[in-house]
């Protein structure tokens, strides 16, 4: 299924976080699709995202940022408590870097007198 482009405004969130819950909602009010196929395309979207980084494949998403694997080399730690010197082991880490096209949208929504809307496009532009 193809769709035009789409803007969306989120206006005060009852919560501080958009959730896959209210991503769903917005699906199903902004875009038509009922309200399960709105909950499983969240969910597989967050699925493919989520697996193609446990398989150590990079997740590129045009003009929002880039998700990578990384791994931490060992290192010595110590626990806060007692002080004790206790070994980190090796580990992998997701990381996120932003595009310049989301930094360059977050730098002027702080110039544009500090508004609590954010506006988000689905599709080609």
């Amino acid at each position: 299924m193809r769709m035009n482009a789409a803007e969306f405004t989120l206006e005060a969130l009852e919560t501080p976080a958009l959730t896959k819950a209210h991503l769903a909602d917005l699906l199903f009010e902004q875009i038509g699709l009922n309200k399960r196929e709105s909950k499983d395309m969240v969910e597989a979207f967050f699925d493919l995202v989520a697996n193609s980084l446990i398989e150590g494949t990079d997740v590129k998403i045009s003009g929002f940022g880039n998700f990578q694997i990384r791994v931490k080399a060992p290192r010595p730690g110590r626990n806060p408590r007692t002080g004790e010197a206790i070994p980190i082991g090796e580990r992998r880490v997701a990381t996120f870097h932003a595009s310049a096209k989301l930094k360059e949208q977050i730098h002027g929504s702080i110039e544009q007198n500090g508004t609590s809307e954010v506006e988000w496009s689905l599709g080609a532009e």
